[in-house]
């Protein structure tokens, strides 16, 4: 394990700052998020144009502002470790709310935590548990899943591998597509409790609570506006159970180990744990893991 201190000793390298900014209201910026925005010398944006308002908002001047995209990543990585190496702090922001939750951010955090930069996280608004913790379902258990795949197959599929988890489910959803994902849960989930939240913390801010049969109902009739977050509440034990065993049966051995590492399990616990599902040894596992790696 290397362990890394945020604050303590002396560190002539940058720090790269996960920055959350407001979802909606500005008024849910930290005092600390824009002190720290205010001192860093680069601040790598989503969308350049709406970090600009942000700024002059708060009256945050100095910072070179640069962009940092899903399109442009692979060509700024570079760039921003090339800052980070000469001393200069950085700091991450997206569009709204938290970087790195459904937005390239993991991805220039994961090449600093490589080169060995220190990160440090900013706290604040996050879409995903500000629609849960106000959904009225069970928040002591829940797994993020974020945005599903566009095309429909890919989209049954992955919800498929979800149908028999327990815990409260977070999605995020376009207006344009949300018909078609709701569609697609009640065939799947079947007819659960649903919350869908939508312009949150903002003035039109809504809370639609029912199953997602009255919800499918209501989307025929009523236009989707603005993104939404939908809470979906677990499967219930009896379906679980049944779930619990058959959710990989369609998948290869090494779509299984990668869908328990997409989960966040460690390579090394999703190849056991794919061996226990399967009751197969655990070194037939990962040789053909690393067959497939050659």
């Amino acid at each position: 394990m290397e362990k890394k201190f945020s604050f303590q000793g002396t560190n002539e390298k940058g720090t790269l700052f996960l920055v959350a900014t407001p979802i909606g209201n500005l008024q849910d910026m930290t005092f600390r998020a824009v002190e720290v925005l205010k001192r860093s010398a680069v601040i790598a944006a989503e969308d350049t144009r709406q970090t600009r308002k942000l700024m002059s908002h708060f009256n945050i001047e100095g910072p070179r502002l640069m962009s940092y995209h899903e399109h442009n990543k692979n060509r700024m990585e570079n760039q921003i470790l090339e800052f980070l190496e000469g001393g200069l702090d950085v700091s991450l922001v997206s569009d709204a709310g938290t970087p790195g939750i459904s937005d390239p951010g993991e991805d220039i955090v994961r090449a600093a935590v490589s080169a060995g930069h220190t990160v440090v996280p900013i706290p604040g608004a996050c879409a995903g548990i500000t629609g849960l913790i106000a959904s009225g379902l069970p928040t002591g258990q829940f797994s993020f899943v974020g945005f599903l795949p566009r095309e429909r197959k890919d989209r049954k599929k992955e919800l498929e591998r979800w149908k028999g988890r327990k815990e409260t489910l977070i999605f995020y959803e376009a207006p344009h597509r949300l018909k078609d994902t709701v569609k697609d849960l009640l065939e799947l989930f079947g007819n659960r409790p649903v919350t869908a939240a939508r312009e949150l913390t903002k003035r039109y801010e809504e809370f639609a609570r029912g199953t997602l049969e009255q919800f499918h109902e209501s989307l025929q009739t009523e236009a989707p506006k603005g993104e939404y977050v939908l809470l979906v509440a677990g499967a219930s034990e009896e379906t679980a159970d049944g779930e619990q065993e058959v959710w990989w049966s369609s998948l290869t051995l090494e779509e299984h180990v990668q869908a328990l590492m997409n989960r966040g399990m460690p390579k090394k616990d999703a190849i056991k744990q794919a061996a226990k599902d399967r009751n197969m040894p655990k070194r037939d596992v990962y040789n053909a893991i690393l067959q497939t790696e050659q």
